[in-house]
């Protein structure tokens, strides 16, 4: 990009061009280099407008987590409506089908990004921790309704299909829907009245 253009979100292109560079070369090939380039600016602009690079990144993952609340809205609001396993499918798929099994690698595999994490997210896995919540609440929800057993474990159930959901989908571009209903039917289906 020519010096002197105006982009307007610089935050939002480097993070989409930090999710394009890790999907395609995984969290070794991630570098302030590979992101700038992808993003088609100079090297400066990242190092403008973040610290470091991990700063960037635990930015990155920050933003993304907060488009977590967006999703639980969503999902909180089909509580009671269509099915369980189908909304638990959709939310497992919107989940899994994005970067988030990326962006826990990356989280995995980056030391230091990990320990700066731990300030703000002190236990569990970021991305992953507040997936599991959201699912909680929305499993609450639906045991609250009726649409559960009452003595079906919301916060057990999460766990369970977030874990399986992140093994599931680990290593692949696309996990297979029909796979996903298996595994919430498995997970979820003793829960149903």
């Amino acid at each position: 990009m020519p010096t002197g253009v105006a982009i307007r979100d610089v935050r939002e292109h480097l993070f989409g061009a930090a999710e394009r560079v890790l999907l395609r070369d995984g969290a070794q090939g991630l570098t302030s280099r590979a992101v700038t380039t992808e993003a088609g600016v100079a090297k400066g602009v990242l190092h403008r407008h973040f610290a470091d690079f991990d700063g960037f990144l635990a930015a990155l993952i920050d933003d993304r987590i907060a488009r977590l609340a967006d999703r639980a809205a969503v999902l909180r609001a089909d509580a009671g409506s269509g099915t369980v396993i189908g909304n638990l499918t959709d939310v497992l798929l919107d989940l899994f089908g994005s970067v988030a099994t990326a962006l826990i690698g990356l989280m995995i595999f980056r030391d230091d990004l990990r320990v700066r994490l731990r300030t703000a997210y002190p236990g569990g896995v970021p991305l992953l921790s507040d997936a599991a919540a959201m699912v909680a609440d929305y499993l609450t929800l639906e045991r609250d309704a009726g649409r559960l057993l009452p003595d079906a474990d919301p916060q057990m159930l999460a766990l369970t299909l977030l874990g399986s959901s992140h093994l599931l989908a680990a290593g692949r571009r696309d996990t297979a829907p029909q796979d996903v209903t298996r595994l919430v039917t498995s997970v979820v289906g003793p829960a149903l009245p």
